[in-house]
Formats: structure tokens, sequence, C-alpha cells
């Protein structure tokens, strides 16, 4: 069985994008860049819902491949390789490697996560927020900046209440820390 993670970049004050919807976070360098890579490497099947997914279709690019940096060229890499699942009811058409679906959100996570092996990643805060409120994720990693946003899209959706249990932090390159949490059994 597999374990649905939960992992975005974010701003100390808990958003993952900006006011205005731009990222407004730094730009990962080549050492936060591998560890990001070695991610989409272990990553067996990733979840996006629209707007991440067009965001990283960026990946996808030919160009990629050319004048880009090593460590770009190996992201680009994992993400083309890793199976995605898009979940989106305005997309038409995904690209590579990516099927979509319009609906069933939970059905499907239940089903790849009783299939699959590994890590299934999960990219998008509405996305994730509807998993999370059907108990679907088992890990969140806040991969937490040292820079303030002021506002914008947050990690978590409003509305959601969890409780949690540390896993355990790690200190990372740009002076980003890795904090990781589980689901709490609630008895």
């Amino acid at each position: 069985m597999a374990t649905i993670v939960y992992a975005m970049l974010t701003s100390l004050d808990g958003y993952i994008a900006g006011p205005g919807g731009d990222i407004g976070l730094p730009v990962p360098e080549e050492e936060l860049h591998r560890h990001f890579n070695g991610e989409m490497r272990r990553t067996s099947i990733a979840l996006c819902g629209r707007r991440m997914y067009e965001t990283m279709r960026f990946w996808d690019s030919p160009e990629r491949e050319i004048g880009a940096e090593d460590v770009e060229r190996d992201f680009a890499r994992a993400w083309r390789q890793t199976p995605k699942v898009v979940f989106s009811t305005t997309l038409g058409e995904v690209g590579p490697n990516a099927r979509l679906m319009k609906s069933d959100v939970e059905k499907v996570a239940r089903s790849l996560k009783a299939e699959a092996d590994g890590e299934i990643s999960v990219s998008g805060a509405q996305l994730a927020g509807q998993l999370a409120r059907a108990g679907l994720i088992d890990e969140y990693r806040l991969y937490m900046h040292p820079v303030v946003l002021g506002g914008g899209k947050p990690y978590f959706q409003s509305g959601l209440s969890l409780a949690l249990k540390p896993l355990g932090a790690e200190r990372l390159a740009q002076g980003v820390t890795l904090l990781r949490y589980a689901p709490l059994e609630i008895d």
C-alpha cells in the first residue's frame, strides 16, 4: 500500500503563493533543487490539481533538455517519468504520462493508494484539502522558506481542521526547514 504525501514550499506565514497568485517564494538553488529531484524520483504517482499541473508542465518542455542546468534536466527527466493523475473539470487534455480525471477524487485516490507502492505525491492546496477531509493524506511536508508573504494561497485550506503529530524536522539549503507531520489517530 502506498502513502499519500502532501509536500509544498511555503512561507513562514503558511502561504504557497502570494496575494496576486504569484509564487513569491525564492527559486530553489542547486542544493535545494537536488533535494526536490530526489523527492520526484521517489514518487510513484503524482496527483495534481489543474493549477499546479499547468505550472509543472514547464518541465515537459523540450527546452528543459537544452541550455538548462544539469540539476534542472535531472528534475525534468524525473517529472516526465513519473505517472501523473490530473484532477480537473476544465482541462480537455493533459500531456505525456498523465491521465485526466474529471471527478471521483476520493475514489481514485483510495484506489491508487491500495494498488500502488511507495509514495504518491499531492500537489495543489485545493486537491490536498479534499484528500485531507477524506482522511487520505498520510504525511504533510512543509518546506518553510524564511520569507513572509503576508497573504495569498495557504498551504492548508480554510476550514480544514486537523490534529497532527510531528515526525521530524530537517534543515535544508537556502534557510529552508522541512517540517514533517502525520495525522493524529483519534480514538
